[in-house]
């Protein structure tokens, strides 16, 4: 799946939303716990409004502004093996390839042609 690309991963208007909404959530929480503000009360601020955009980000994403299809599968460990087992034997063992003159020919009939060649009697 690693070759596999998506190009809808992460880029949708929905995804973007909820990513710099709670970049500035946090952070302006952030500044105000290291203002001096209460750490509890700005704490559960942030973690609010984290919930709120990302249910604003759900209602996106159901308005057609996410991923437009289901994300695939990951292959399973069966799966994995036997397509690395296929492409192993295609590197490990290749095509045999035949002439079109020793195609048809009984393999007793190709044994006595080359024995007769050897010897010198063709």
């Amino acid at each position: 799946m690693s070759d596999e690309h998506h190009d809808d991963h992460g880029n949708t208007l929905s995804a973007w939303f909820l990513t710099a909404s709670w970049i500035v959530i946090w952070t302006v929480a952030g500044v105000a716990i290291i203002a001096g503000q209460s750490l509890i009360t700005w704490t559960i601020v942030a973690l609010v409004g984290s919930i709120a955009c990302a249910a604003v980000a759900g209602v996106m994403k159901r308005a057609g502004l996410g991923r437009k299809t289901p994300r695939p599968l990951p292959m399973t460990r069966e799966q994995y093996d036997a397509s690395l087992l296929a492409k192993t034997k295609d590197l490990l063992v290749p095509e045999r390839q035949t002439s079109d003159d020793e195609g048809d020919e009984p393999a007793s009939r190709k044994a006595h042609d080359r024995a007769s060649v050897s010897a010198g009697n063709e």
